[in-house]
């Protein structure tokens, strides 16, 4: 089986974060391990509390996870303090890991900082130069590339200037704001658009945390980069799609939405006494 590791914040409310990570990774059919930066007390409606761990308790969680069960591929997620993003580095160089996805969680969609130019500053130059791929949403890229996007052709000029700056593949994604849900995977040499379904479901919580996972556990099971982000899109619509509704805000998506099989049919409305399990 092969391995996946996310580094990210724990989502009491499962939507997203280290949660969706893990549900991800699982329906991918890789096995899923995680560094947990931080805790928060969040739901739907938002986030009411944040405890972030110390850096050397996830120096600690890093040691464990690379000296014992290596991972095929990595993914990060958000990550609030430069401190942090500091040993996040120093790990992955120290272990050689291979197959990093960063998510730079740094501005929100509606425009918001979501962490500190001190920690985006350290995002770019300790972390992002380790990366295979990062996957900026709109707000994210115009940070990063210092120009402003608003269409497709600032999307490819704004992912060229970002892979010149750190050297690494760039996911540019579209969304809503610039061209439905198409987006761009710029390599250095080959700007290739990646077409989406636009899926009218309100319930988005988590969708970056997702693709990203999803990219990292193609990446782990050997697809090219190209095939990885095209099979993790197909599986964010699958799980947009599904139209779970929970919660009483954005509610999360279904993670398990292509999962079949005994256990699962107990959890689907079926009736136990027709579910027939292996000895």
């Amino acid at each position: 089986m092969r391995t996946a590791l996310t580094i990210a914040g724990s989502d009491s409310g499962g939507g997203a974060g280290i949660q969706a990570d893990i549900k991800t990774m699982t329906a991918h059919g890789v096995f899923a391990m995680s560094a947990v930066t931080a805790l928060t007390a969040q739901n739907t409606t938002g986030v009411t509390g944040i405890m972030e761990v110390t850096p050397e308790f996830l120096a600690e969680q890093l040691d464990a996870i690379f000296t014992d069960i290596f991972p095929d591929a990595v993914k990060t997620g958000m990550v609030s303090s430069a401190a942090l993003i500091e040993v996040i580095a120093a790990k992955l160089k120290e272990y050689g890991a291979r197959n990093i996805v960063v998510d730079p969680v740094m501005v929100a969609t509606s425009g918001a900082k979501l962490i500190s130019e001190d920690a985006i500053g350290t995002l770019k130059t300790a972390l992002f130069p380790l990366a295979t791929v990062i996957t900026p949403n709109i707000p994210e890229l115009e940070v990063l590339s210092g120009m402003s996007v608003s269409s497709g052709e600032d999307m490819e000029n704004a992912a060229r200037i970002v892979h010149d700056l750190f050297g690494c593949s760039v996911l540019a994604k579209g969304g809503h704001r610039v061209n439905d849900a198409n987006d761009l995977l710029f390599d250095g040499q080959n700007a290739v658009w990646i077409p989406g379904r636009r899926i009218d479901n309100p319930n988005t919580h988590g969708t970056g945390c997702t693709l990203s996972s999803a990219i990292a556990s193609n990446l782990a099971k050997g697809c090219d980069l190209k095939t990885a982000v095209t099979l993790a899109k197909a599986y964010l619509s699958g799980a947009l799609a599904a139209m779970l509704d929970l919660g009483k805000g954005s509610g999360p998506m279904n993670h398990a939405f292509a999962i079949a099989g005994d256990y699962s049919g107990l959890v689907n409305g079926a009736d136990p006494a027709e579910v027939h399990y292996e000895k």
